[in-house]
């Protein structure tokens, strides 16, 4: 990956381009600076092949008062002129972000947001809008490259930069920004983004893969994201504008350290109580005598007291941690939360699961529906439906609190990385040939829901007697580092989340890796430490796997009486015209008659989906005769259609018509043929010849023949 050069461009120096080039994956990657948004604090304008993606960073130079966060957004906006599409709906333009756009979005915020000063309030906007799309280029790292080089040259204060790559693994190779069709072939599929010190995160769906493989997939990517990063510290030596300094509020160390002498003892008395409720009461407790002992000398010094608390339960459950080997809960490091799972929960539904680990808990419904049920997705990707699909939601009561129930991209990322774990185990469509929707009910939360969600879609699926391949379960792992001490931590919970370094989530079955999601807030993780953390997080999930499979291990052998049951035949292609019928009557017809749901496959799969058997078997049945060409020897049921002098027409039904010859209506000879039948009279014949043309000769003369034989 050379650097290919930079030059300069424009008519004066008012308005100067500069463009910086380099080779990645063999693919060419051209930055151009200068061309566009340069109102923005820093813009760059991203090409990789022929995708190309506009990404800018704006900053308020104040910070914004009344908050204790740090106010980044991140916005990916698809533009559907990108790939050539006008988008759907009445409206005809994008309208709110896609599922793909906020899963992209929240990928650039992770790596980007711990690279911030600490006490950073000020407002800061990035917007990575996606302007071309070539599919061998995908524009989620691209943008992420975008943001470094933006927020790098820009004046904001951002200690980068970081790169990202995406990573796949086919034959024991790993590619690096695969193409479609490698991905197609991959096991694998990582993106990797990090400092060129140090990982920062991963994201990754697999097809279960142990653990080196993956580790290997990350530390490849690491090396590549070391050159890029050199490239972006070259556009940033040369173009990187001086940072503005934020405005941090100035600290009085006497009174830190009287608010240090008053929370001391009881601070840490207080994170050792084991029980939540009792833990969060005391330190609750804690906090109105800290700020009712400090109203009167400190009156306006509210927030700074709330900041200072908070750091201070932070320092002292570190230690405790790094020190004692001991957690809030009593736990030690890697002790898992007792675990409890139950199946059949709800009657009606199609299969459901609960989930328990400590004061967690998922409960995930199984629905299964017809192929046709599908979701149709609207976005840059050539993927335009989506069959298998998990929801995750997150209500407030699950923590205790009043609020609105919404999904908000927290909501989004979980179920996505649910359904990216459970992927790998779902049956083809032709296995199991069903549109299947998982949902995740959090109900109780105390830290890693979305592995709780993952446990229990697993049970749903048995439940529900989806034929999954195997068992697949999450945990995750967080990371204490103080002191130049390491302590790694599974099956974290809510405050070790919140005060640690690291949230880890692997899940898996017991034979590798299915997903994978790594966010830290410290500068990097080596090797030895991403080593560790999966091997301690593979233990973990065998342990929770066990628990699992003494439950239920198996799909159930039957579905439930209330999940639609799912009919499958094989037509001729050109008889497809036939099924669906001239306007659609035919098609419409059974589907009224037999209350079913059809499918029909431009190769001549035809899916029928009824809420019961003999529905669907009707359906089928009705097909089938559409279908079938008639034979000779076939004996048919029909009814008298119209009547000539010189024999009587049939109808067969599924608009087949015969004649059955005067001559071939009764054993003895008959004057005319109302002698015998009239139209509408029911009547049992056999094909006894279809002529080159294809009309069909019927006989009831030889039907009556054989019953006077065996008489």
């Amino acid at each position: 990956m050379e650097n290919v050069g930079c030059q300069a461009v424009g008519a004066d120096n008012k308005n100067v381009v500069r463009v910086f080039e380099k080779e990645i994956a063999g693919r060419p990657f051209k930055v151009e600076i200068g061309k566009m948004a340069n109102l923005a604090n820093g813009s760059a304008l991203i090409h990789y092949g022929e995708t190309v993606v506009l990404v800018t960073a704006v900053a308020s130079r104040k910070p914004k008062p009344g908050i204790d966060f740090f106010p980044l957004t991140v916005e990916f906006e698809e533009k559907l002129y990108s790939v050539g599409k006008i988008p759907g709906g009445f409206i005809k333009r994008e309208g709110r972000p896609s599922e793909r756009a906020t899963l992209t979005a929240r990928l650039i915020d992770r790596p980007i947001r711990p690279l911030f000063p600490d006490g950073m309030k000020n407002e800061v906007q990035v917007v990575a809008t996606v302007m071309s799309v070539d599919q061998d280029c995908t524009p989620d790292t691209v943008a992420m490259n975008g943001a470094s080089i933006a927020l790098g040259i820009s004046d904001i204060p951002f200690e980068g930069p970081v790169a990202a790559v995406t990573v796949g693994y086919t034959n024991g190779t790993y590619i690096i920004n695969p193409t479609i069709e490698q991905k197609e072939m991959s096991s694998l599929n990582l993106v990797v983004a990090g400092t060129k010190e140090a990982v920062v995160m991963v994201e990754a769906g697999a097809d279960i893969l142990p653990e080196d493989v993956v580790l290997g997939g990350i530390m490849r990517g690491h090396e590549v994201i070391q050159d890029i990063c050199a490239f972006i510290e070259e556009i940033q030596s040369e173009l990187g504008k001086e940072k503005f300094e934020i405005q941090l509020p100035e600290v009085d160390h006497d009174f830190v350290s009287e608010i240090e002498a008053f929370l001391s003892d009881r601070m840490n008395a207080s994170v050792r109580i084991h029980d939540k409720h009792d833990r969060n009461a005391a330190l609750d407790d804690l906090k109105d005598d800290l700020l009712t002992h400090f109203a009167e000398s400190h009156p306006d010094q509210e927030d700074f007291l709330k900041d200072q608390f908070k750091a201070n339960e932070k320092k002292i459950v570190r230690k405790m941690i790094i020190n004692e080997g001991l957690r809030p809960d009593g736990r030690g490091v890697k002790d898992i939360r007792p675990v409890s799972c139950e199946v059949a929960l709800l009657p009606r539904t199609h299969g459901s699961g609960l989930f328990t680990r400590g004061l967690t808990q998922a409960l995930t419904i199984t629905t299964l529906g017809a192929l046709g049920e599908s979701q149709r997705i609207d976005g840059l990707d050539l993927e335009d439906t989506k069959r298998y699909m998990h929801h995750y939601n997150f209500p407030p009561f699950s923590v205790g609190e009043v609020g609105m129930s919404r999904v908000n991209r927290r909501a989004i990322g979980h179920g996505a990385l649910g359904e990216r774990a459970l992927l790998p185990v779902i049956p083809s469509e032709e296995d199991f040939p069903y549109t299947i929707r998982l949902v995740s009910e959090v109900v109780t939360c105390n830290g890693s829901s979305s592995q709780a969600s993952i446990c229990g879609s697993t049970l749903s699926l048995l439940d529900a007697g989806v034929p999954i391949k195997d068992s697949v379960a999450g945990i995750a792992m967080g990371l204490i580092q103080e002191e130049g001490k390491i302590s790694i931590l599974s099956d974290i919970q809510g405050m070790e989340d919140a005060l640690g370094d690291m949230d880890f989530k692997v899940a898996g079955t017991k034979n590798g890796i299915t997903a994978l999601q790594m966010d830290i807030k410290v500068d990097g993780l080596s090797r030895e430490l991403l080593e560790n953390a999966l091997e301690q997080a593979r233990i973990g999930r065998l342990f929770i796997l066990g628990k699992m499979s003494e439950v239920i291990s198996e799909p159930r052998p039957e579905m439930s009486p209330y999940a639609p049951r799912v009919f499958q035949l094989k037509i001729n292609p050109d008889k497809i015209r036939d099924v669906i019928g001239p306007g659609g009557k035919v098609i419409t017809r059974i589907t009224s008659q037999y209350d079913v749901k059809i499918d029909i496959d431009d190769d001549g799969t035809v899916l029928i989906t009824a809420n019961d058997g003999i529905g669907g078997e009707g359906a089928k049945r009705e097909i089938e005769g559409i279908v079938t060409d008639p034979e000779v020897g076939q004996v048919f049921t029909g009814k008298v259609s119209r009547i000539l002098k010189f024999g009587a027409f049939v109808d067969l039904g599924h608009g087949k018509e015969g004649l059955c010859h005067i001559s071939q209506i009764d054993t003895k000879r008959i004057a005319k043929v109302e002698d015998v039948l009239n139209i509408g009279d029911e009547v049992v014949v056999k094909i006894i010849e279809i002529d080159d043309q294809g009309r069909i000769n019927l006989s009831r003369k030889v039907l009556l023949e054989d019953q006077n034989k065996n008489a």
